[in-house]
């Protein structure tokens, strides 16, 4: 264990000595943190395995409460150009519910022995997208403004937008067994969001106006508000899963509430959140990589690995072609968005969190691994085509419409 935490160190020290060099080709930071968790695989034990597998759950739930957070009120502080906004609304509202729809009618004959609110579970699950892996697509200013500005806006949105639909799902499928607790499905996913926006809004407003007080009559400083504002991430997710409400979707409304009474006020809170985001993000995937393991690998049904190919080449852009219909977007820069929708770490925790929410699932263990073999082919082929597909869309459309 202490060698390959060794090696790991070295690479990772090594990664980000030349991290530009390698994001300007076909080499992302998820791939590569993903393929050192799986390598390290090879030198760790299985009690060592499960530690690192029940270390797992607990890391992707912060990094996705900062994530969730971060994202939500960043909204307010990167407001990108207005037909990208129009766009990414559609992608959102008409888009996701479509991706879940078409993955379902995919996955239906795919799995026909599977329970229907489990394959409508599974197709809810594979539809958030992930923009940490497609950083090369919207940090590259060759692609246009727009374009960026729905892909990071949408990616942003839709973990949330997706929860309760990932809910209803697992409610339905263990027919209304819940944590080992009787109660009616309905019930339950009416406490789950309606006490999750009640409780988020609440507390990112407050927090953001205590925030602003606390600056403008001198008590605080950046530093510590940048703390104080992880801390209120944390308050959101706990006190709402404390109450019966649902903590991601809590933290998600808490992000937007936040940064609509914050302003245009205090960038460098947000960014210093993006940043322990960041950090928090590549090492959930490392962690990814080290609890999938090579013999989980090579357990793949192929069947499994055809569903994940038609969901990413097929599902998506078929969705969002369908939702960007009569909003001016060109042919190409449908095909770019629609395949620019990584599957990442949403993915991976929202299958961890129906598998320990939902135990009354029969296939939670086929799901928790579909989601992640989704996660590591996304992230090879979203890695391997962002930098040249970006560069393709900023000679087809981008220099002649956004430079």
């Amino acid at each position: 264990m202490t060698v390959a935490l060794l090696a790991l160190s070295a690479l990772t020290f090594l990664y980000a000595l030349m991290a530009r060099r390698l994001a300007e080709g076909v080499v992302t930071a998820p791939m590569v943190f993903l393929g050192m968790g799986l390598v390290a695989t090879l030198f760790v034990d299985a009690p060592e395995m499960q530690q690192l597998q029940d270390l797992l759950h607990p890391l992707a739930e912060i990094t996705l409460v900062i994530v969730l957070f971060t994202d939500a009120a960043m909204m307010r502080l990167k407001r990108g150009d207005r037909a990208g906004v129009t766009r990414a609304g559609r992608m959102l509202v008409l888009g996701l519910p479509l991706m879940i729809l078409i993955g379902y009618l995919i996955a239906r004959p795919l799995l026909p022995d599977w329970p229907l609110w489990e394959v409508a579970l599974l197709a809810a699950i594979l539809a958030p997208t992930d923009a940490a892996l497609g950083q090369a697509v919207i940090s590259n200013t060759a692609v246009p403004e727009r374009i960026r500005t729905a892909i990071t806006m949408e990616s942003g949105l839709n973990d949330g937008l997706a929860l309760p639909a990932i809910l209803l799902f697992g409610c339905l499928a263990v027919a209304g067994l819940h944590d080992n607790v009787q109660t009616s499905w309905v019930v339950f996913a009416m406490e789950q969001v309606g006490l999750g926006v009640l409780t988020g809004a609440l507390v990112g407003a407050g927090g953001g106006w205590f925030i602003k007080k606390a600056s403008s009559t001198g008590y605080s400083n950046d530093l510590y508000e940048g703390i104080g504002v992880l801390a209120l991430a944390g308050l959101a997710y706990l006190l709402s899963a404390e109450l019966g409400g649902n903590g991601f979707l809590a933290t998600f409304v808490a992000g937007l509430a936040f940064g609509m009474v914050l302003g245009e006020r205090h960038p460098f809170l947000l960014e210093f959140m993006e940043t322990e985001g960041q950090m928090l993000v590549l090492l959930a995937f490392l962690t990814i990589g080290l609890t999938f393991s090579m013999d989980r690998l090579m357990a793949v049904d192929p069947v499994w690995i055809g569903l994940i190919v038609t969901s990413l080449f097929v599902a998506r852009p078929l969705a969002i072609w369908l939702s960007l219909t009569g909003s001016g977007a060109e042919p190409g820069e449908k095909l770019f968005m629609g395949w620019f929708g990584p599957r990442g770490l949403a993915t991976a925790l929202f299958a961890l969190l129906v598998l320990h929410d939902f135990d009354g699932l029969t296939h939670g263990d086929e799901i928790l691994l579909i989601a992640f073999t989704a996660v590591l082919i996304s992230a090879v082929l979203h890695g391997v085509s962002a930098a040249p597909a970006a560069r393709w869309i900023g000679r087809v459309s981008g220099l002649q419409k956004d430079v």
